[in-house]
């Protein structure tokens, strides 16, 4: 019979946190489909349901400014592309977002997701470093030499009372 630990060793075990995927040399088979569809914008964004997904696989967010929680990622791919970073709104914006910063270039991103789950981002304009958008919403643009994707949309009215 496995006795009930209580004391100072219960308060120690309690402060250890689990293995995460950034200590780990995979990420949680589910990264795709559930970040994937949120940065296509195929997929309703709550930013407190990514954030708890995300720091549940990944651990703490790393870094908290622009009005969005940070975390890495490690080994991570999505549509065959190095993502190094996913970041989620706070609640001191107005929009709601899930962005991630893949290591390639935006042309290239955009080929990635194309070739893997069909959905186009065509050039804003004719700029040298164009945003590039998505019919579904999702915006591709240069982060320097890496791409952001993201989905942002306005935040819902809270309940009237």
């Amino acid at each position: 019979m496995v006795g009930k630990i209580v004391g100072p060793l219960a308060a120690a075990l309690a402060l250890v946190a689990p293995v995460h995927a950034q200590t780990q040399d995979k990420p949680p088979s589910t990264f795709g489909p559930v970040i994937g569809a949120a940065l296509l914008c195929h997929d309703h964004l709550d930013n407190k349901y990514f954030y708890a997904w995300l720091k549940t696989h990944f651990g703490p967010a790393y870094k908290h400014e622009g009005g969005a929680y940070w975390f890495r990622t490690g080994e991570t791919t999505l549509w065959g592309a190095p993502v190094t970073e996913v970041m989620v709104s706070d609640d001191t914006s107005e929009w709601v977002f899930v962005g991630a910063v893949a290591d390639v270039a935006p042309d290239e991103l955009e080929q990635a997701v194309r070739k893997a789950a069909g959905v186009r981002h065509l050039a804003a304009d004719a700029s040298p470093y164009p945003l590039r958008v998505s019919v579904p919403g999702s915006t591709i643009a240069y982060y320097n030499a890496k791409s952001k994707i993201y989905c942002a949309k306005f935040k819902p009215l809270p309940p009237r009372r």
